[in-house]
């Protein structure tokens, strides 16, 4: 339900906030004061069309901003998810309109901007507004089956044909499937011998093409690994190193005996020793060395033939895939593919025999379940009809009839709700006939009549806030009490609002708002809105019996009016 409502530079509104509760709320005032301004602001809110006059003669921008206490169950939050609309079902949700005088206008879902289509998408699930010239989506024979099957109380039968209906289709898709695989299969059947003959005589294994290929890295490292092996060992096995090494050797023991050295210079004794030192220990590395080279050599992996294997097996399976146009590593899955594909054309009539029958049991369980559901929605149509006609009568239509009319769905088109399309049709004078609701041209007429729908329609439908506009129009006494009472009745658990001049109406209503003009500074006439007391209200509703000139008579009625509510 709407809880806030603000209002700016609008029309005649200068600035408005209104906090709105549950229940009925009436609004009242005298012609021209400005209500139907009110709804003008709503619409817009709503995603309705924008007009630049609605923008205040000495303002630049209007703007509307409505916001909404929804339960976390509406069907609103799920619009919203499917709209990519950020929104949490534990917090109220806002709609905000604005309107530039030289502008487009904007609209926003939670300071979120939106287009104007998706404010209206999600409008009318919030709020349905039935006013003389209009009457929400009742008006609309599109929603005409929802509203039946929610009246009937048919939800079984519905998720049963729905149900049915998925499988059906999923049934009637794997034939079709079936049955352009199999023609595919045929026509192609010479090539999938001649692919299957091939590849089988290729043999390939799933992904062997990247085994090889890691295999092939492998060898190839082997191969480098050998050549460094090989080089080490040629030049540390050369014997001119060792030779040269020796004959120094045995030059230094010679230096370092020679009798007298240490006396002679004390320092060339310690750097003959240290080189005789140094030159062994070369000599003792190189050896290592050696030794260390002939042990690497075990570890030789270079296989030169297997690596040619290799090389040779990946040619065939690259040149396999180019001819099949497939992946070297799915060869395998190509080949399992076309064996698939052959065996279509070799056991044709069986596989599309039991696909065929599948989809007939699957029509025929659809039929039966969708003839279930067409005699409890007409079952639930005839109820609706006399639930109808007996709201009529009180709201002083008692000579329009109204019928549910059936269409069968047409070839092609989806049977998940069933075999029929319903919309609902009036015959305004007897023996006129029956036509579309749109035939009652009355706007007051229309606005009860929808009254009347709503009221047999209680349950159905998801918005949660219903705006009435002059449905007592040239209606007074006993049919404006009518309306009184259901509009109360509808308010137990809706949100119901009424622009009403019937003093009836008004008393009905667990609040009632006066909307007014009044004088402000330079600003001119501006159109207010003010919840009244109790005292204000029996003043308003003498007002609403009497005229400008309240009489004591006339409060006595108000007061007996407000009583009787």
């Amino acid at each position: 339900m709407i809880v806030a409502l603000s209002i700016r530079s609008f029309v005649l509104i200068d600035r408005l906030d209104l906090e709105v509760g549950q229940g009925f709320t009436a609004l009242t005032g005298e012609t021209g004061a400005g209500k139907s301004i009110i709804l003008d602001a709503l619409g817009l809110v709503l995603g309705g069309p924008a007009n630049r006059r609605f923008v205040r003669h000495d303002e630049d921008q209007a703007s509307v901003t409505a916001e909404f206490a929804l339960q976390a169950g509406h069907a609103v939050w799920d619009e919203l998810e499917e709209l990519d609309v950020g929104a949490s079902r534990e917090e109220t949700l806002t709609l905000r309109r604005t309107l530039s005088r030289n502008g487009p206008s904007r609209a926003f879902i939670n300071d979120q901007p939106v287009s104007a289509a998706t404010l209206e998408t999600v409008g009318e699930k919030l709020v349905e507004i039935h006013g003389q010239h209009s009457a929400s989506g009742l008006m609309r024979p599109s929603t005409h089956r929802g509203l039946l099957d929610a009246f009937s109380g048919i939800d079984v039968e519905l998720q049963n044909c729905r149900a049915s209906w998925v499988a059906l289709a999923e049934a009637r898709e794997h034939r079709q499937n079936l049955e352009a695989a199999v023609r595919n299969a045929t026509e192609r059947k010479d090539w999938l011998l001649f692919a299957v003959s091939e590849l089988e005589k290729l043999a390939p294994e799933p992904g062997e093409a990247s085994t090889l290929l890691a295999q092939r890295a492998v060898l190839m490292q082997a191969e480098r690994l050998t050549e460094a092996i090989q080089e080490m060992d040629s030049a540390i096995s050369t014997r001119t190193i060792e030779e040269t090494l020796s004959k120094a050797a045995r030059a230094a023991e010679r230096l370092i005996r020679i009798e007298g050295l240490e006396a002679l210079d004390e320092g060339l004794a310690k750097q003959a020793h240290a080189a005789s030192d140094a030159i062994e220990r070369v000599l003792i590395e190189l050896t290592e060395a050696q030794s260390l080279s002939n042990g690497l050599k075990i570890h030789d992996l270079h296989d030169a033939a297997a690596l040619e294997r290799i090389e040779a097996r990946l040619l065939a399976l690259r040149g396999a895939a180019r001819k099949f146009e497939a992946e070297p590593d799915m060869l395998a899955e190509t080949l399992e593919t076309c064996r698939e594909a052959l065996s279509l054309c070799e056991a044709e009539t069986g596989a599309l025999d039991e696909a065929r029958a599948r989809e007939q049991a699957a029509l025929k369980a659809w039929d039966m379940a969708a003839d279930t559901l067409s005699v409890a929605r007409r079952s639930g149509a005839h109820r609706l009809e006399r639930a109808i006609m007996k709201e009529l009568k009180p709201l002083h239509l008692g000579r329009v009839k109204v019928a549910v009319r059936f269409d069968p769905i047409g070839e092609g088109e989806s049977g998940a709700n069933g075999k029929e399309r319903a919309e609902f049709e009036v015959e305004t004078n007897p023996g006129s006939g029956f036509g579309s609701l749109r035939q009652i041209a009355s706007g007051g007429e229309l606005a009860r009549f929808s009254l009347a729908l709503k009221c047999a329609l209680a349950h159905a439908g998801v918005a949660q806030t219903l705006i009435f506009d002059e449905a007592d129009q040239g209606v007074g006494g006993a049919v404006a009490a009518a309306i009184g009472e259901r509009l109360q009745r509808l308010s137990k658990d809706r949100q119901v609002f009424a622009i009403t001049h019937s003093p009836q109406v008004a008393s009905s209503a667990h609040r009632q708002w006066r909307v007014r003009k009044q004088e402000v500074g330079k600003s001119g006439l501006v159109t207010a809105v003010h919840q009244l007391d109790d005292g204000q209200r029996l003043e308003e509703i003498a007002r609403m019996l009497s005229g400008s000139s309240i009489t004591d008579e006339a409060r006595a009625a108000a007061s007996k009016l407000l009583e009787a509510a």
